[in-house]
């Protein structure tokens, strides 16, 4: 990544070069300007030893896509939570949402302090959107958070996503991370949700194991458990199911799936009381 010559701040002090980061690493993965040569190692040696890695990556920001264009337009939703949200690029939540909705508030919050660096220079001009610094796994602060309470209604309906971010909190802690941000969210509510699946393939695991050695964490969880997460919401039509499979635009050929697009599975909730 190159340094701006216009600033005097570039890099920040809190910008840690020499470990590889989740939001910095998916950047990469998805052809990004916003990583540094150890999140690119991480990346190449994934994607060599994970057949399809980069393939998965990618149906993953197209279920993004797909899915916020669903609330968006079909479901109505004017509110959005983007948990673990990674950089704010091209074709994220805001975009999506706001492209059918102008009007549609958009928080992202990742743990990454370069993810806020770059929002507030790319969303400086939308009143609309907001990016918080803040850990997922911590609740408790995140919903506390001013810049969070003061933007988004949560006596109204919200969406809060947890898209490429689930498969990082720890099976110990992961449903009461989960159900903590399930029980604040008003009915009429959708939880939106992928993650890296375990359905027996190698790859998956393996995937699992590269991450978790690089980044201390990463948890594969098998189709029952992703569909557990959601609690007692209603699943969205096609339930949890591989991302290439999440209402495609094109039709897709379940018995036909490649190695990239079996390694995550999404789905989308709503809290009906």
């Amino acid at each position: 990544m190159s340094d701006n010559p216009d600033r005097t701040d570039w890099p920040p002090a809190e910008l840690d070069f020499g470990k590889p980061t989740i939001a910095r690493a998916y950047d990469a993965l998805l052809g990004g300007k916003d990583n540094f040569e150890v999140d690119r190692q991480l990346a190449d040696y994934a994607c060599r030893h994970i057949p399809g890695l980069q393939e998965s990556a990618i149906e993953n920001r197209k279920v993004l896509v797909r899915g916020v264009r669903y609330l968006a337009r079909e479901a109505g939703m004017d509110q959005f939570l983007d948990l673990g949200s990674g950089l704010p690029t091209v074709q994220n939540t805001h975009e999506v949402a706001q492209g059918e909705n102008p009007d549609a508030k958009v928080v992202y919050v990742d743990i990454d302090p370069m993810v806020l660096v770059h929002g507030r220079a790319l969303l400086a001009n939308n009143p609309n959107t907001k990016v918080v610094t803040g850990d997922v796994a911590q609740p408790e602060r995140i919903l506390r958070h001013p810049d969070i309470t003061g933007f988004l209604d949560f006596g109204r309906p919200v969406v809060i996503m947890l898209v490429g971010m689930l498969h990082y909190l720890s099976p110990e802690d992961c449903e009461s991370v989960v159900s903590a941000y399930r029980n604040v969210m008003a009915p009429g509510s959708h939880l939106f949700m992928t993650s890296l699946v375990d359905t027996g393939l190698p790859a998956q695991q393996e995937l699992a194991r590269i991450t978790r050695e690089s980044l201390d964490k990463c948890w594969a969880r098998t189709p029952e458990e992703i569909e557990h997460h959601f609690g007692d919401f209603e699943l969205i039509e096609p339930g949890v199911t591989y991302t290439a499979l999440w209402r495609p635009d094109e039709p897709v050929d379940p018995d036909d799936l490649t190695p990239g697009e079996q390694l995550g599975m999404a789905g989308i909730a709503r809290k009906n009381g």
